[in-house]
């Protein structure tokens, strides 16, 4: 038996689950909120049922850590720090150079650096999450999860921009994609569903949440993913626009007498999406809300959401030559009962049919209908899991 603690990293927050494996057992999940910022905050879930919530300066990830691994010590959630043999870290962008998940070492970290501007949003503060537990668990086994990696079995075709070649030749310029860890877990979980082998279907993976990608998903690979060069194409997300023509933005450059480009990617990524087209809210709880009570921008944006993952599934579907099924999963995709409704009418000339009450129910498997000539699945995310399922193969292999 060995407790693993598997680690999200953000730029001001701290997410953790600590498994028992190979039981594939949570023994306690938690989250540092606004590391930095005033109105800082723990949260943990333990044992049968239990909670600690407090409310403290927590001014750096290296105070997080050293909090978080006290705490694991004071609830009496591990006796001893030594109990946690192994630590993962997710980490949004690998390039090229990482495939797969890997140990932790100075080369690593010396590479995950260096690719930091292809997912400036991510990759320090997962880089500071590594480095803070090198320093207070030195002797546990360090792993890092890429959630490229799975996106690079997609070929060239799909990968590559109609930019110069050169560009990929010289500057690695071509589509990462994300939450690859996510989508090989769902597809994975849906062939069990389905009682295939991953090698034998044509999937579609929508990761939709806050971030929101779809995948295709032929034979157990990745085919294609809807997120680019960073995390900011692809579907309309919470506050990330998705694609828009590079054009518009020397355009809206000039217009709003915008000198870096800096400055027009922080639009981009943190005031477009959802919140910039409703003017309400980035979380689709509150559009929903909003729309019910006759806000036309905000049933907008929900409109704009749904168009776009209709839109990429069509496009898989006519590269695959195919679908067996389409799983929803991450915050919206699992929680969001008319979100999901609405993308599935969308594809009932498909010969889609699906169940109403399970659906409405949140249902963890099919919920499709038997005569469905697609299967629809609603699937709960755990990438936590599949990161501690690397830590224990990569030790194995140590």
């Amino acid at each position: 038996m060995e407790k693993l603690l598997v680690i999200n990293s953000g730029s001001s927050s701290l997410k953790f689950k600590l498994l028992v494996m190979p039981e594939e057992k949570e023994v306690a999940d938690g989250l540092v909120d606004r590391i930095g910022i005033d109105g800082s905050k723990i949260k943990i879930k333990y044992g049968d049922g239990q909670k600690y919530e407090h409310a403290e300066e927590i001014k750096d990830h290296e105070v997080a850590v050293d909090r978080l691994t006290f705490l694991l010590k004071d609830l009496g959630i591990v006796k001893d720090l030594n109990e946690i043999t192994g630590v993962g870290h997710r980490v949004v962008a690998g390039g090229e150079y990482f495939k797969h998940s890997v140990v932790v070492d100075d080369e690593v970290i010396k590479h995950i650096d260096e690719i930091a501007d292809m997912a400036p949003l991510h990759n320090p503060a997962n880089l500071m999450g590594i480095k803070a537990f090198k320093e207070i668990l030195p002797d546990a086994f360090s792993v890092a999860s890429f959630d490229t990696a799975f996106h690079q079995t997609i070929p060239a075709v799909n990968y590559l921009y109609s930019t110069p070649y050169e560009w990929y030749q010289d500057y690695s310029v071509r589509r990462y994609g994300a939450h690859g860890i996510s989508h090989k877990y769902v597809s994975q979980l849906a062939a069990e569903k389905l009682g295939k082998p991953v090698e034998d279907l044509k999937l579609i993976t929508c990761h939709l949440g806050a971030g929101s990608s779809v995948c295709a998903v032929k034979n157990g690979k990745s085919f294609d993913i809807s997120m680019g060069f960073t995390p900011l194409t692809g579907v309309t997300m919470a506050t990330r626009s998705g694609d828009v023509d590079a054009a518009l933005l020397g355009y809206m450059m000039n217009k709003l007498n915008i000198d870096s480009m800096d400055d027009m990617l922080d639009i981009l990524n943190h005031k477009s999406g959802l919140i910039g087209i409703s003017g309400v809210s980035s979380d689709m709880r509150d559009l929903l809300e909003a729309e019910g009570q006759g806000n036309k921008r905000a049933g907008l944006a929900i409109d704009m959401f749904v168009k776009n993952v209709v839109k990429y599934i069509g496009e898989y579907i006519a590269e695959m030559g195919g679908v067996d099924g389409i799983v929803f999963t991450a915050g919206i995709g699992e929680n969001s009962i008319p979100v999901r409704k609405r993308i599935m009418e969308r594809l009932e000339y498909l010969g889609l049919t699906f169940d109403d009450s399970k659906n409405s129910e949140n249902y963890e498997g099919i919920i499709s209908q038997p005569d469905s000539k697609v299967a629809v699945l609603r699937l709960s995310t755990n990438e936590e899991l599949m990161i501690a399922r690397d830590i224990m193969k990569l030790k194995g292999e140590a």
